[in-house]
């Protein structure tokens, strides 16, 4: 890395920018545009396969990164939330993952170097998939499961390294709801890294489906911690299904038990009956305030239904505060 990110969190809260999904959405693409010129004659539907996006229209993702950019975001994360094979499988492009990966991280690298005013980061976005290795798909067939721990280590080994051959700064894997598949994705980033002779830092951000403070594979906050905590890490939190408000006692007791750098990246709020997100980026940046006040992350953004406004806003508040550290962890605690 050009830049050590682990030196600047000890001294500010970074800002992780917003949805990707959300932002594209605002083009209304159709099945033309997905497939572009060069994809016009593929035999199978691609409206939806956003991640192709990176190769049929570039110009598009590379404006929702500028944008997030120009908000105030340190991170941006590449359009390649679906981008293994696995997920790939859907659209029949299973051949297209190495170059959707490369395109992807070589746009945001792109975009990252237009902006020299602080140091700006690519992180390298590697989803959950469409699959779960620690569950059976059929409830009449427990025993049965869709994917293999190794299949996902091999389709997680080819979107790292593409990623990485792209400009990635460091990985980020994320919306976990599965603790298993993501071990698959960390093991295959350590065989990587360790033929590379690579130290590109990883970021590791879960999913609490509900209230019942459970991932969808059942863990605790605790348990998901200890499940990962093998693995040297740059941050580890959550992301995605919960609002910032419900997120909250979540990040809390993530905080009681690690003294690795904790990221958040909420939901702007809970979806309503149509699927549409409504919170303010005002209401958002309240929210986030009381993370702050009480010392509770070190990396900050928005997932679903987050837009640069969202984010401007949560640059805003971040910048007023400094980021969580060993001896403000040893406070919150004492204060318990």
């Amino acid at each position: 890395m050009r830049v050590n990110i682990n030196a600047i969190l000890k001294q500010r809260i970074l800002v992780l920018d917003g949805a990707m999904g959300t932002m594209l959405q605002r083009n209304q693409f159709e099945e033309a545009d997905f497939r572009g010129e060069r994809f016009k004659d593929f035999p199978h539907p691609l409206k939806g396969n956003n991640d192709l996006l990176s190769i049929t229209q570039p110009e598009a993702v590379k404006a929702v990164h500028r944008a997030y950019f120009e908000a105030g975001a340190d991170i941006v994360e590449t359009n390649t939330f679906s981008g293994t094979t696995i997920g790939m499988a859907d659209y029949h492009m299973e051949d297209l993952v190495y170059e959707l990966n490369y395109q992807s991280a070589k746009i945001a690298r792109e975009v990252a170097d237009e902006f020299t005013d602080k140091p700006r980061f690519v992180a390298g976005s590697i989803g959950p998939t469409n699959r779960t290795a620690s569950m059976s798909p059929d409830v009449n067939d427990p025993g049965y499961r869709a994917v293999t721990f190794d299949d996902l280590r091999m389709a997680y080994r080819q979107q790292v390294e593409a990623l990485i051959d792209g400009g990635a700064d460091l990985l980020l894997v994320e919306t976990i709801f599965d603790t298993l598949n993501a071990k698959a994705a960390l093991f295959a980033i350590e065989e990587v890294k360790e033929e590379r002779q690579s130290d590109i830092p990883v970021m590791v951000s879960g999913t609490i489906t509900d209230a019942s403070g459970r991932t969808l594979s059942g863990q605790t906050v605790e348990a998901f911690l200890i499940s990962i905590a093998h693995i040297p890490l740059l941050s580890v939190g959550f992301n995605c299904a919960l609002g910032a408000d419900q997120l909250k006692p979540y990040l809390k007791r993530l905080g009681q038990h690690t003294q690795l750098n904790i990221s958040a990246h909420p939901n702007a709020g809970l979806p309503n009956a149509f699927g549409q997100y409504d919170q303010t980026p005002e209401e958002m940046q309240a929210l986030i305030r009381e993370y702050l006040n009480e010392n509770l992350v070190n990396i900050i953004g928005g997932c679903c239904g987050t837009t640069p406004e969202h984010i401007r806003a949560i640059a805003q508040v971040a910048a007023e505060f400094k980021p969580r550290t060993e001896s403000s962890l040893q406070s919150s605690v004492a204060r318990l």
